[in-house]
């Protein structure tokens, strides 16, 4: 797996859900680039396999600097609070709305409830993560990148999927149109798309999606023939905010072992 190094030192990165799955890869991958990090969940021990420190802990253990806020990314006052504390460190740098949930039902069976909950999380907070981040970087002067984690399901659909789906195609509208209206400010949006990844984002799902790849249960083989890992999704997130991508913005990056290529 790639180890490629960045260097964010002086710079502050906030990544909500970061204690567990893609936003702690992300987050510790920050981390060892230097960052101050701010993991923003709403739970801080991770639920990661053998996890043994929450995120900013472990960033600590590493010489990295590193706060846990708890959020639940649905209030705005508590996204809020999340942008003051990275005031605290100087302002944020890098945004990375991460913190996402999944709901497993059939279309015919999800109730209002389930729907307001899965779009209040995954849509509202990254559309709110957004704007918020973005009006502190325009305050300060300091015009910065923020990164929305989408998935393969902004573009497909699957059974099962279809309101997790439609959460996932309005952060891809929402990087769009927000990269659109802050480019005169010199802000960049972009997100990530991951395929199939081993995490716990449901209870035993890091070993289940693994062993469906393994039996063929899935609909699809990734051509790549695994699984992802949350690490694979940290490299193109921290490539996103680079310098590397300075060109870069209202672009959603597919990172699903050629998942849709096929």
């Amino acid at each position: 797996m790639g180890t490629t190094s960045y260097d964010f030192s002086n710079e502050v990165v906030v990544v909500t859900g970061g204690s567990s799955g893609i936003g702690r890869a992300i987050a510790l991958r920050f981390g060892e680039s230097g960052a101050t990090v701010v993991n923003a969940d709403i739970d801080e021990e991770t639920k990661d396999p053998g996890g043994e420190l929450p995120t900013h802990r472990a960033i600590e253990e590493r010489d990295g600097d590193a706060e846990f806020v708890r959020t639940d990314v649905s209030d705005p006052d508590d996204l809020v609070a999340v942008i003051e504390a990275a005031r605290d460190f100087g302002g944020v740098d890098v945004m990375v709305n991460n913190a996402g949930i999944y709901i497993d039902r059939p279309f015919r069976e999800v109730t209002p409830e389930e729907f307001d909950k899965i779009h209040t999380v995954n849509v509202r907070g990254v559309y709110f993560g957004s704007q918020l981040a973005a009006n502190d970087m325009i305050e300060r002067g300091e015009p910065g990148s923020i990164i929305n984690t989408a998935s393969i399901s902004s573009n497909v659909a699957q059974p099962g999927q279809v309101h997790y789906d439609s959460t996932k195609g309005a952060v891809q509208m929402i990087t769009r149109g927000a990269a659109l209206e802050l480019a005169e400010h010199g802000i960049r949006v972009n997100a990530v798309a991951p395929g199939v990844i081993a995490t716990e984002i449901m209870e035993g799902w890091s070993k289940g999606a693994t062993d469906a790849i393994k039996n063929e249960e899935l609909v699809k083989r990734p051509p790549i023939g695994r699984a992802g890992v949350p690490e694979d999704i940290a490299g193109p997130a921290v490539f996103l905010a680079s310098d590397d991508a300075d060109y870069i913005t209202g672009t959603l990056l597919d990172v699903d072992g050629g998942w849709q290529i096929f």
